[in-house]
């Protein structure tokens, strides 16, 4: 692919976690008396802002109602660091790769700014991107906003940039601005649920996502 920007989203695509994220929700939600939901509804949230997960999960919540899952969420989820060795076998070599063949690297998540400060410097992957945009300091995907950021940090245009991630949420936001996406096999939608967005390619491994990015 002929771009100059790789914007990757983080959990389930760059960093094994969605397990994690889905049991931090479960425990939080049930421990403060909310029902308990399929295991599968948890992970599908995962890649939206928490407000907006949680308005998926628990229709009709208060906000306050929110801050307590919130606050219980981060109880849960911090009690993890991640570390290196949740990084997905080969990605720290492949961004690398990337900015050694004078690509440039983005990230676009729905974590919090504090959760990704901390995943940053702990994975040691952090020194790979020039900007990274969170969902509580612009908007929850599938909204494009953040990816409008990036491209006006770099002052590229969506069809110089690619956006790479495991859920229909990621695809969606590069769609309604015309941006390229691959979707990832690994993390929380498979190949049927992704390629509903268009993407450029759908990949099953790294090996594969190298390929297509041409290193």
């Amino acid at each position: 692919m002929d771009v100059k920007v790789v914007i990757f989203d983080w959990d389930g695509t760059l960093i094994d976690s969605v397990d994690h994220i889905a049991d931090s929700l479960h425990q939080a939600a049930t421990e403060l008396g909310y029902p308990e939901l399929e295991r599968e509804a948890y992970r599908d949230i995962i890649g939206l802002g928490m407000i907006e997960a949680l308005e998926r999960l628990y229709p009709g919540l208060s906000r306050e109602e929110m801050m307590r899952i919130r606050e219980g969420y981060a109880g849960y989820f911090f009690q993890k660091v991640t570390t290196p060795q949740n990084v997905f076998e080969g990605m720290a070599d492949m961004l690398a790769d990337l900015r050694g063949s004078g690509r440039s690297c983005s990230v676009a998540t729905g974590k919090s700014r504090r959760g990704l400060e901390v995943a940053l410097t702990s994975s040691g992957l952090g020194t790979h991107f020039d900007i990274t945009r969170c969902a509580d300091e612009t908007k929850s995907k599938p909204d494009p906003l953040m990816l409008e950021e990036i491209l006006d940090f770099y002052g590229y245009r969506p069809e110089q940039a690619v956006m790479i991630g495991d859920t229909r949420y990621d695809l969606d936001m590069a769609r309604r601005i015309g941006m390229p996406a691959i979707g990832v096999e690994w993390g929380v939608h498979k190949r049927d649920v992704l390629e509903q967005y268009d993407p450029h390619a759908v990949v099953s491994s790294v090996d594969e996502l190298r390929r297509t990015l041409g290193l």
